[in-house]
């Protein structure tokens, strides 16, 4: 067990780099991006570019495992997205961000497969939810001090690219140095309409709904609190205590969604948010004591829904099908999130910077109202098929893997409870 930790601990490590640097990137491009002038509907492709790279590396990163190994694609992908973060600074025009936000998010989407890949081959069917449960806190914590670097120097300035460089840079050392073996070939993720749909339509639009509101939150909701005249210690406290909500309200509501028809509660929570949407529309720019209120609610009740909509699906299939089942769920998030960040920019410049939560209202609203038609039409799941809810980071469809709510396959039955500290891998020498 004591080898499985110090293992865990390094990919842990690596993973809490990316994610906060990752994080403060996204934030810190949309700031950045409307200091210097760029259209809003740009800053917005900023995003949705991004998706389109991480759904593209979701399907091509694992070719490029299989044919060179864990460590050395990681070590590409990585240097990559790191002189991605540096190339920024140095080209500020609009097309090449929007070039470089796909390379990042194709990056990024190989960079998690890898990781979550290598804690799945460690972790045996008794530590899953014990695994997930701190690559879950290691995901908030991470992200939570990747939005409060925004305020560590001016984001007009080079610093803070300089900070997610490094900060990506320094996931490559406890990968690089690990000495265990490399886990299995990684699966390409696929994304099933059909099977989605036919499993579970709520689960589907309820995904598709929160990537393309909670995107369009990611891509240009710091540019929202910008244009009310905030400074940049404030657009970082907005973000970072949406972040905390979200991770306050994954455990209540879980327990809630366990206890009574899941449907119930995912209308109820996309209900809200839409009402703390149309909180933020309404009163956001009038104080910013108004503003955090608003942006705790939306964090509160925004960032839960895909996990429940998850849970939800899950209820409905067979337990062998719960890891493609949930990967194809994130896949159509991304989906999701190409489009929200395009229509919410739109909306802000017809109608100004309250018509991003006009955009997040509407889509939640549009939720809860498909909900109720859903209750209506079909019966709750049995509730001897209901699975406990977990939390799970929105990382790479590979983290499905270490969830325990799937059916362990006969490899995850005959996997070690110890791992090898030597390997016969050329990769490893």
């Amino acid at each position: 067990m004591g080898k499985v930790i110090r293992i865990l601990a390094a990919l842990l490590i690596a993973a809490f780099f990316l994610i906060a640097g990752n994080g403060l990137q996204g934030t810190l491009l949309a700031v950045r991006g409307n200091l210097e002038g760029f259209p809003l509907l740009m800053v917005g492709f900023l995003m949705s570019a991004y998706f389109a790279g991480f759904i593209g590396g979701c399907r091509i990163a694992p070719l490029m495992v299989k044919r060179v190994g864990h460590i050395r694609s990681f070590t590409a992908l990585a240097s990559i997205a790191s002189a991605a973060a540096l190339a920024y600074a140095l080209a500020v025009y609009p097309a090449v961000w929007i070039g470089l936000r796909i390379i990042t998010g194709f990056c990024m989407a190989g960079l998690y497969m890898i990781i979550e890949s290598w804690i799945n081959e460690n972790a045996t069917n008794e530590r899953r939810g014990r695994i997930l449960s701190v690559y879950r806190i290691t995901d908030l914590v991470a992200a939570t001090l990747g939005q409060a670097l925004l305020a560590a120097a001016d984001p007009t300035m080079f610093s803070l690219f300089a900070i997610v460089s490094i900060l990506i840079s320094l996931a490559l050392v406890p990968v690089a140095l690990t000495n265990s073996a490399q886990p299995r070939p990684i699966a390409s993720a696929r994304l099933d309409l059909e099977k989605l749909f036919r499993i579970s339509p709520l689960a589907a639009v309820g995904c598709l709904c929160v990537g393309a509101a909670n995107g369009a939150f990611w891509a240009v909701g710091a540019v929202y609190v910008q244009q009310l005249g905030y400074d940049v210690r404030t657009i970082a406290v907005f973000m970072t205590t949406a972040v905390i909500a979200g991770a306050l309200s994954q455990w209540p509501l879980g327990l809630a969604s366990d206890t009574v028809d899941r449907r119930i509660i995912i209308i109820l929570v996309a209900s809200l948010c839409a009402a703390s949407g149309a909180f933020l529309a309404a009163a956001g720019g009038t104080s910013s004591e108004m503003l955090l209120y608003g942006a705790f609610a939306f964090g509160f009740t925004a960032m839960p829904i895909f996990g429940l909509c998850v849970a939800h699906a899950n209820d409905r299939a067979e337990p062998h099908e719960y890891v493609t089942l949930a990967a194809s769920l994130l896949l159509l998030y991304g989906v999701g999130a190409v489009i929200g960040p395009v229509m919410a920019p739109l909306a802000m410049g017809a109608f100004g910077p309250h018509a991003l939560f006009m955009h997040t209202a509407a889509t939640y609203a549009l939720l809860a109202i498909f909900g109720l038609f859903r209750v209506f039409l079909r019966d709750p799941a049995p509730r001897s098929n209901r699975e406990t809810y977990v939390s799970v980071p929105r990382t790479s469809p590979t983290v499905f893997e270490i969830d325990p709510r799937g059916e362990p396959s006969p490899e995850d039955d005959a996997a070690p409870t110890e791992v090898e500290t030597e390997t016969t891998s050329t990769e490893n020498k």
